[in-house]
């Protein structure tokens, strides 16, 4: 098996450039490979400067500035490309509605998958372009039969399969990524990255949410929902405190509880329910976040869907560890259980299933089961 970005022909390739190093030397990798490539950065704000500046974020003005220079050092066309719109609509307006309902979701995972590899693919192969190229660290393995698969990329430690979980076979069979097979550290990407003249060698890279400007989560849900005071309980429905809006906490979290009353044992709390119902959050120990199982909605498969239950291996946030599951398909829903029951799972997070290094699919968490179930909000 070979990996996609070595097939014997030229393509024409569009690379999304952030503004970032890892972009600008994915689209300089496309070029050296010798296909026709054409950069274009996303501007996903109808205002870029609400969105993070000093070189923290992917959408602003001085990001679309960036990609350019490196577009033209480089030596392709560069174009932007107005995608606010769809954006806000497929991104944002998601976000907000998921944290209002109680769920956790992850905003850069449904970027990749509507906008990265949706609106933009799709527009790419209406214009001509063969391929889209993006400096995300993976692999796509082309088989004998000529189907692709998606793969952890070669250095674990910068390894973003997770967030590309979301794409389909044939999205898979237009996309590129050059960097998948780097065995090489952050500082040589950017010495390699010095070496081709790219000003962005230094520049830092992107953290958080790129649409909240001052990375305050609580601040922009509240803004965009209001305050809505309720009830912060312990398991036995006992009021420990009140809170200014459910969807400002996550299962799991453990600071900014804000509770007066210490746990009869001194150890500390963690959310472990969100109601957004009635509108109560409920904390309890550590050990009542064990998760044993889950069942997990709209799936989307790198390929062909399992037909019978399997043992394969988790990842259930971005930077977290793998864990061992066994897995099968019912009535369209994943159903999943854990051989070690694991903490900090919450509904709206995406699984993503891995058979070794290979990517099978991901699907979004509905539900839990607990070792310990919560009752004081049911």
């Amino acid at each position: 098996m070979t990996d996609t970005p070595q097939r014997t022909r030229p393509l024409r390739v569009l690379a999304a450039m952030s503004g970032g190093v890892d972009s600008a030397v994915a689209a300089a990798r496309a070029a050296d490979a010798g296909h026709d490539v054409t950069g274009v950065h996303l501007a996903l704000s109808a205002n870029p400067q609400s969105f993070r500046t000093g070189a923290r974020g992917c959408c602003t003005i001085e990001d679309s500035r960036d990609a350019r220079r490196a577009a033209d050092v480089i030596g392709i066309p560069f174009y932007v490309w107005d995608l606010a719109d769809r954006f806000r609509e497929d991104v944002v307006e998601d976000f907000v509605a998921e944290y209002e309902a109680g769920r956790t979701p992850n905003p850069c995972l449904r970027c990749n998958e509507k906008i990265k590899f949706a609106a933009l693919l799709d527009k790419a192969l209406a214009l001509g372009f063969d391929a889209v190229c993006t400096g995300h660290y993976a692999k796509i393995v082309t088989l004998a039969d000529g189907s692709r698969e998606l793969h952890r990329a070669s250095d674990m430690a910068k390894d973003q399969s997770y967030v590309l979980g979301v794409l389909d076979e044939k999205q898979l069979a237009h996309a590129l990524f050059p960097l998948g097979d780097t065995l090489t550290t952050k500082e040589e990407i950017r010495a390699e990255a010095e070496r081709r003249g790219l000003a962005v060698a230094k520049k830092p890279d992107s953290h958080d949410i790129c649409f909240i400007a001052d990375g305050d989560t609580q601040g922009f849900l509240a803004k965009r929902l209001g305050k809505a005071e309720g009830d912060i309980v312990d398991e036995t429905g006992t009021k420990l405190g009140t809170h200014e809006g459910a969807y400002g906490f996550t299962i799991g979290q453990r600071k900014g509880l804000r509770i007066g009353h210490p746990a009869a044992d001194g150890k500390p709390r963690y959310v472990l329910d969100i109601s957004p119902v009635n509108n109560t959050v409920t904390v309890g120990p550590a050990d009542a976040l064990d998760v044993t199982g889950l069942t997990a909605i709209k799936p989307r498969w790198c390929g062909t869907a399992p037909t019978a239950p399997g043992v394969y291996t988790a990842q259930l946030r971005a930077h977290g560890g793998e864990t061992e599951v066994n897995a099968e398909l019912v009535d369209g829903e994943l159903r999943v259980t854990f051989t070690d029951p694991v903490r900090g799972v919450a509904p709206g997070q995406a699984i993503v299933l891995y058979d070794d290094t290979r990517v099978v699919g991901s699907a979004t968490i509905a539900s839990t089961v607990r070792r310990q179930p919560v009752t004081s909000t049911s």
